[in-house]
């Protein structure tokens, strides 16, 4: 939705270091996107051929069926290093998309036995993926990586919720005016995925967030790559800064690395650079 800008500076850095990255030991590593998004997020934002040109083999994207089970579509075979991506019901409450990638990561564990997994979140996707290793366990998933990830929830979440809502008084004069400002296929989105929003809103008890961030979560590697474009309070657009930052969720105190980007909200190809960097300093 909104497109990465950098300085020439920057994009400059993010190519050396793609270039001369220490090489990562065999891994494997799923990408999961964010609200709205499709296993097609981090192939639009260039990040999947990015990470081919360091010697990262696509080998497909993993899918949920309604018979409960998954399958791999643009299936490609595998490498010495194997990335895949994952389509999620990106409407859907955030515990059954964590539940879906759970089971995807089983999928990929039975492809690559005594292989680590590392697990890239890109927005609500980092969220999905801490969901997911606090519901169903570590496996063979030893590094996450969020990027913009609303790990303390996002009022941006709430606005969308107060904008669809059709109670009150002014309630239908608010639909219509959402309905014209976003579009219909937006506002509808935005109606489908109430559940979602209410997840993503600021941890309080009583509601997920407020519940995931004091669960105990697996001694894994945890990193977070936090969006800084200048704006007053710091953050990106949608997601304040120090809502993506991992150390300030009270389970993962002290145990993350934090990586500031000075990109928006969106995936960029600059991210591949990022990503490799965390994998190998994690390697070394």
């Amino acid at each position: 939705m909104y497109k990465a800008t950098k300085t020439p500076v920057f994009a400059a850095l993010m190519l050396l270091l793609l270039v001369w990255a220490p090489a990562a030991p065999a891994s494997v590593m799923v990408l999961v996107h964010g609200y709205l998004g499709d296993g097609q997020s981090f192939h639009r934002a260039g990040v999947v051929d990015a990470l081919h040109a360091a010697g990262w083999h696509y080998a497909g994207d993993w899918r949920h069926a309604p018979d409960g089970q998954v399958h791999l579509a643009n299936h490609n075979g595998t490498g010495e290093r194997t990335v895949y991506t994952v389509t999620l019901p990106a409407t859907a409450p955030l515990a059954l998309q964590a539940d879906w990638l759970t089971v995807m990561r089983h999928a990929v564990e039975k492809r690559h036995p005594d292989e680590p997994i590392t697990l890239v979140g890109h927005s609500a996707g980092g969220v999905i993926g801490r969901l997911a290793l606090v519901r169903g366990g570590q496996g063979a998933v030893e590094h996450l990586i969020t990027i913009a990830s609303p790990h303390l929830g996002t009022e941006r979440a709430l606005q969308a919720l107060q904008a669809t809502n059709s109670g009150g008084m002014f309630g239908p004069f608010r639909q219509i005016l959402t309905r014209q400002a976003l579009g219909e296929s937006n506002y509808d989105a935005l109606r489908q995925s109430q559940a979602l929003l209410l997840d993503l809103a600021p941890p309080h008890q009583g509601n997920l967030l407020g519940w995931l961030n004091v669960q105990q979560h697996p001694d894994i590697t945890y990193d977070a790559l936090v969006r800084n474009t200048g704006f007053r309070m710091g953050g990106d657009i949608l997601i304040p800064a120090w809502s993506q930052d991992l150390n300030q969720v009270p389970a993962l105190r002290g145990r993350a690395a934090v990586i500031a980007s000075p990109l928006d909200h969106g995936l960029d190809a600059a991210d591949a650079a990022v990503i490799l960097e965390r994998i190998a300093a994690r390697a070394g």
